[in-house]
């Protein structure tokens, strides 16, 4: 049993970490609180899109090697319910980032965004009145909370535990 996740699995790990990081801060900072009558909120909805498509592309790519290449034991808490829980969680994360990607194309799609955002249309006054804006803002809520226990989990590990958690999604010998 190796000791460390595959290298793909590790490059596509931190890669879509930095990815999702940066898509939520700039849909919670960036595209949320500005207006859709401000000309600038297009080259934000380009970068946004482009890269929300990349993500969903990385984590079925992620999930195909995740189930495909072998893996290191699993960490243990000690604690049998905190096991079953850390599992759920990384499969949650799966899910709730693939829902996530697949309800901004709803959204995209039903309001028209890429008339807008790569062609002569114009954006919608407003996107609440599209249920898929609704969907992908509760994901976007739990999708930071299930990243937070994550982040928690994995200090925990690291730093209370001693365990060396953060060499096995690190590059290196398997």
């Amino acid at each position: 049993m190796p000791s460390r996740y595959h290298p793909l699995l590790v490059t596509l790990h931190w890669l879509l970490a930095i990815f999702i990081f940066g898509l939520l801060a700039a849909g919670t900072f960036v595209l949320a609180p500005t207006p859709n009558s401000d000309p600038g909120k297009l080259l934000s909805f380009q970068m946004h899109m482009g890269l929300g498509v990349t993500v969903l592309f990385l984590m079925v790519l992620r999930l195909a090697v995740r189930l495909t290449t072998r893996q290191p034991a699993r960490a243990e808490t000690g604690h049998p319910l905190l096991d079953r829980l850390a599992r759920a969680t990384h499969w949650a994360l799966y899910v709730v980032a693939i829902a996530m990607a697949s309800s901004g194309l709803a959204l995209s799609v039903a309001s028209g965004l890429p008339d807008a955002v790569f062609g002569t249309g114009t954006l919608p006054a407003d996107f609440s009145e599209y249920p898929a804006r609704q969907v992908h803002g509760f994901l976007a809520r739990a999708l930071m909370a299930l990243i937070a226990l994550h982040v928690a989990a994995a200090l925990w590990h690291q730093f209370i535990r001693g365990d060396g958690i953060f060499a096995r999604i690190w590059f290196g010998p398997r």
